[in-house]
């Protein structure tokens, strides 16, 4: 017997019907036998035929029990079902079709038909099993893409925050923390996996747009003049207008430019209020603010983190959304959270000129 050949189960209580239905098929099909329902489930589950053919009117569990029982069991719900019967009422086939069945053949057999039916059946299973397989290799080579893609995504957008901290060594790893902690406040919050990757993305890339600002100021050891303040506030909006063309499946350009902006309209750079400022602009301002603070200076040495927690625990429902705010505060008095420092030296290149040489050698000039 050529094993691979497909397997047929008939499954009869009559020993004619048998014969006739072997003599039939024994010459293109291997065939299994079973002669009670009992017999016919046990067989199914242990050798997974190709088709059944089962027969309604048996002693003790009928075909339509047979049916609903391998229809119930997972290891063998997905083998075609025919049933054959003497009985041609329509309430009857449409019983057995109900329960899952793929077709019927009535007595008497005819060798003809019966051979017909059961090759369109087998034939249509190892089509919908050839479509599964190239669904499943076609899954795979998305998958495959797609993490390609992501793996670009993300050097690419690492790239863009180096630039950044390449220009600013004394804040490096920040755009990194932030990122940290804005996911974390997110999920806190119960954003979907989506919201929050989007989010990560524009926590790396909050800062790109200082790309614009001049070295001079960026590490300026004290307070900015005016002047120097009013430049550092563009840089939300040229983050804006680097991010804006690249199709993101999240509104980071967005997100990236509203990052100043406060509840009560004082920020910048559009002055934006309320329900008018992005939920994910949000978190992302109280991760930002929250590192910032926390975190060494040109300007001033780090202010730790109770000193960071208090800004916005202070500012809580005016400058801050409070909801966010309550979050960021639970993960640091609640969750141990703590920020992710494995990132955050300068590099050494960098260190080991003085500041003034690095300012010297990196300052860009601001468009007139």
């Amino acid at each position: 017997m050529n094993p691979n050949r497909p397997l047929v189960l008939i499954v009869d209580d009559n020993a004619t019907n048998i014969d006739l239905l072997v003599s039939t098929l024994k010459d293109s099909y291997r065939l299994g036998i079973a002669k009670h329902g009992q017999g016919a489930l046990e067989y199914a589950e242990k050798y997974h035929p190709s088709l059944i053919l089962l027969d309604i009117l048996m002693p003790e569990m009928d075909g339509y029990e047979v049916c609903r029982r391998l229809k119930a069991n997972p290891e063998t719900q997905s083998i075609p079902v025919i049933f054959i019967t003497a009985m041609q009422d329509t309430l009857n086939k449409t019983k057995g079709f109900d329960l899952g069945a793929v077709d019927y053949i009535t007595k008497p057999f005819h060798a003809a038909e019966v051979k017909a039916r059961v090759q369109t059946h087998i034939t249509l299973e190892e089509m919908k099993a050839q479509l599964r397989s190239q669904n499943v290799l076609l899954e795979q080579k998305v998958e495959h893409k797609t993490a390609e893609l992501q793996e670009m995504l993300n050097g690419s957008i690492s790239s863009m925050a180096q630039m950044v901290e390449i220009r600013d060594p004394y804040t490096a790893g920040h755009q990194q923390r932030v990122a940290q902690l804005a996911c974390a406040i997110a999920a806190k919050m119960g954003l979907s996996a989506h919201v929050i990757e989007g989010i990560r993305i524009a926590g790396l890339l909050h800062d790109v747009g200082k790309i614009r600002i001049p070295v001079s100021i960026l590490s300026r050891a004290g307070q900015l003049l005016d002047a120097e303040h009013d430049v550092i506030k563009i840089h939300p909006q040229i983050g804006f207008e680097i991010l804006k063309n690249i199709p993101f499946p999240w509104p980071v350009a967005h997100i990236v430019f509203q990052h100043h902006e406060r509840l009560d309209g004082s920020g910048y750079p559009l002055g934006l209020r309320g329900s008018d400022i992005l939920m994910e602009a949000k978190i992302l301002a109280v991760a930002d603010v929250t590192e910032a603070k926390s975190s060494f200076r040109p300007y001033r040495p780090a202010l730790g983190i109770e000193s960071a927690l208090d800004e916005i625990r202070q500012h809580r429902g005016n400058l801050y959304d409070p909801d966010v705010v309550d979050a960021c505060l639970d993960l640091f008095t609640k969750g141990n959270f703590t920020f992710d420092y494995g990132q955050s030296a300068p590099d050494p290149i960098l260190c080991v000129a003085s500041p003034k040489t690095i300012q010297s050698s990196l300052q860009i000039l601001p468009n007139r």
